[in-house]
């Protein structure tokens, strides 16, 4: 709960506040005076009258009422000094001091104390093991930089201190601004996702930063993560997130594709992509992301790449090309036009290139030509540096002037940080952001195009026979679910299934010949891993083969019978679902066969699955082209296949208690999608007991329970 005293406190108390500023707590004394903090300031300090200028007391007791206090005290004297504070009526704590949790256990055991009292004082708590928080009104941390204020900046919330000061320490000097800073430590009560929640509710449009970078170890509540990012989306912001920590096999050792595949870092994009974040995978990228966020958006997906450096031109288009974006050849007939104001040897073909011996007017030209004359053109790239030869301040007067006024946007790449280092400082003095290297903007640019807005997760959903699955679920036992069971499930879901018919003996056999035509599929029943025991026998043709499989199959270790199919053929699909704590179901879906098994083409998503964004992430499958239909072969019916996958969607929100469901391999046939082989398995024992944990609280699930 972020609270008016811990934004704009009327008087701020640094326990443990010094003259000595190469130290925590001087340093934050010194950056409050610095930050003109206009309210009342104080320091408890016993061996101090005063600090800095400042008052000092001698004990909390002789303090009196503050309406914040940042504790930079040894972590063993936290806890009497925030009884104390909330006994004469704080309502805000910034604690830096470390050696809590993220030491020992006696330390968690002194984190869940301190919560507690803050708690039941109704008082906010930033920390433990954090450098404090930026916001207009006062600069509450101890180390540096510290940006300026600006409400056009950029809003930073991080896990971590130190890589909140990294970023700014990075982005500072490229141009770009900061607003408020929130370093949330330990986030033993305050989270990301409740300062998200904060900038939510306080969101005003017209003095609120637009852009927001996450730095984030750690998501307690998803679904408030998942309202107020894709809600401040939707009011027009932008963000970019790093979520660190999804290296390590969140997967388990599990018994269906779909258990293997789920890892914690197909979860985290997976929330990310449906609540409208741009992923990013360290620093540099974040940064980059967040300058490109200060610039117009581009209406498509068609960049001119005008430069003066050859080699610079073709790595960015390189970097461009590989994420999707087009650098298309200039087919106007007025380049023909534009050559003629260039000197010979120029290209006008994209990359536009006017030679190291380039003007500002040569530049000026050639923008114009993109804005007015290039319509295959929807944004610029300008690459300009300088080999220390001249000065290139009136190339970049010329860039700042055409970047103001053309409507299409313009991304700058001056890399001469050295030789052109006047002249860059001239041009981020007039509010822009610089990308010194044009491979990271191509890709940061390819990221930012192409993360789909939030989801429409009240979007509409297929019906499916909720009474007849409740029925099934209640009446069947933690584990892997019979196959009649999983069809009947299936069948309630209104997912198509193969014909099947079964036989414990001969005569049961001859009964399936009666009603079922060559070729034939068999399967044994009751082994869970029926291709690993070799207990699958495709395209049977005739009955001698038939009788010898059957005897075969028969005498696998567990089999209790064997499962007949018509033989299909056609291409094969896969749809899975994974139960996530905190998340819901994670939904995985794709081509199946070797592009599940080898190049682990799969697309995700938390459920329930909208329409739209279930045709986002299908055709971003590398087999698309597959799926569509490819040099004669037909395709299959997307839309039943967009049908199917929502429907396992809304399957598992009504069972909740499948943790693992796998349709492998669906096969496509004509214009027919058919489930051939499915297993589900359920913790009734584990995941109902932490389900309805999540629907008293705040669970992903509840959420699509709720919008459904």
């Amino acid at each position: 709960m972020i609270n008016s005293s811990i934004i704009s406190p009327k008087s701020i108390a640094v326990v443990g506040g010094s003259n000595n500023i190469s130290k925590p707590g001087g340093k934050t004394v010194k950056n409050l005076i610095d930050g003109k903090y206009s309210g009342e300031l104080c320091v408890v300090n016993p061996k101090e009258k005063e600090v800095q200028g400042i008052k000092s007391y001698k004990s909390i007791s002789a303090l009196g009422h503050v309406d914040l206090a940042i504790l930079v005290i040894p972590a063993k004297f936290c806890l009497a000094t925030v009884l104390t504070l909330c006994e004469n009526g704080t309502k805000a704590f910034i604690i830096i001091s470390a050696g809590f949790g993220e030491v020992t256990e006696e330390g968690k055991i002194l984190e869940k104390k301190i919560r507690e009292v803050i708690s039941q004082a109704n008082a906010t708590l930033i920390g433990p093991n954090c450098i404090g928080i930026i916001t207009e009104q006062y600069k509450g941390v101890f180390t540096t930089p510290v940006p300026r204020f600006h409400t056009d900046g950029c809003d930073l919330i991080s896990s971590s201190g130190a890589t909140a000061t990294f970023i700014m320490e990075a982005g500072i000097p490229l141009g770009l601004k900061f607003a408020n800073v929130f370093s949330v430590g330990n986030s033993i009560q305050t989270g990301v996702e409740d300062v998200l929640e904060y900038l939510d509710s306080s969101f005003d449009p017209a003095k609120s930063s637009k852009i927001k970078l996450l730095y984030i170890e750690n998501i307690d509540n998803p679904v408030k993560f998942f309202i107020h990012a894709s809600s401040l989306i939707r009011k027009g912001c932008k963000i970019a997130a790093i979520k660190a920590g999804t290296s390590e096999a969140g997967s388990r050792a599990a018994s269906s594709h779909t258990g293997a595949l789920a890892t914690s870092d197909q979860i985290i994009r997976a929330l990310f992509r449906k609540a409208g974040i741009v992923y990013c995978s360290g620093r540099n990228e974040l940064i980059t992301v967040a300058s490109v966020f200060t610039y117009k958006s581009p209406k498509g997906k068609n960049i001119a790449v005008i430069t003066h450096a050859g080699g610079s031109a073709v790595m960015l288009t390189d970097a461009l090309s590989r994420g999707g974006m087009n650098v298309p050849e200039i087919v106007s007939t007025s380049k023909e036009d534009l050559l003629t104001y260039l000197h010979p040897g120029s290209s006008a073909s994209n990359p536009i290139d006017f030679l190291a011996t380039g003007t500002a007017e040569q530049l000026g030209i050639i923008i114009d030509y993109c804005e007015h004359e290039f319509k295959e053109v929807d944004a610029m790239i300008v690459v300009f540096g300088s080999p220390g030869l001249f000065d290139v301040e009136n190339v970049y007067k010329v860039l700042d002037v055409k970047m103001r006024f053309c409507k299409k946007p313009i991304y700058p790449v001056l890399p001469s940080v050295v030789n052109a280092q006047k002249e860059i400082h001239y041009f981020l003095s007039k509010g822009k952001v610089n990308f010194p290297d044009e491979v990271q903007l191509g890709n940061a640019l390819t990221e930012v195009y192409y993360t789909p807005k939030p989801s429409d997760i009240e979007g509409e959903q297929p019906k499916i026979g909720k009474t007849g699955v409740r029925q099934i679920i209640e009446k069947s036992a933690t584990g892997f679910l019979d196959v009649k069971s999983v069809k009947q499930l299936l069948e309630c879901a209104q997912i198509p299934v193969a014909e099947e018919l079964y036989a414990e003996n001969p005569e049961d056999v001859l009964a399936v010949l009666s009603k079922m035509q060559y070729p034939l599929v068999m399967k044994v029943v009751g082994p869970i891993h029926k291709t690993e025991s070799n207990g699958v026998v495709l395209n049977v043709t005739d009955k001698s083969t038939l009788d010898n499989e059957f005897n075969r199959l028969m005498q696998i270790e567990g089999a209790t019978k064997v499962l007949f199919q018509p033989m299909l053929s056609g291409i094969e699909l896969f749809v899975g679902a994974s139960y996530q704590a905190k998340y819901g179901h994670l939904i995985m879906f794709g081509l199946g066969g070797i592009f599940i098994e080898i190049l682990n083409d799969v697309a995700s998503g938390l459920a329930p699955l909208a329409k739209n964004e279930t045709n986002y992430l299908l055709k971003q499958l590398k087999g698309y082209k597959l799926i569509e239909g490819f040099r004669g072969q037909e395709g299959i019916n997307q839309q039943l296949f967009v049908d199917i996958i929502q429907r396992i969607g809304q399957l598992v929100r009504m069972a909740p208690e499948i943790v693992e469901l796998d349709l492998n391999p669906l096969i496509s046939n004509g214009n027919k999608l058919t489930t051939v082989d499915a297993r589900i398995k359920l913790d009734k024992s584990i995941v109902k007991e932490v389900y309805k944990k999540e629907m008293e609280g705040s669970s992903f699930a509840r959420l699509a329970t709720e919008f459904t």
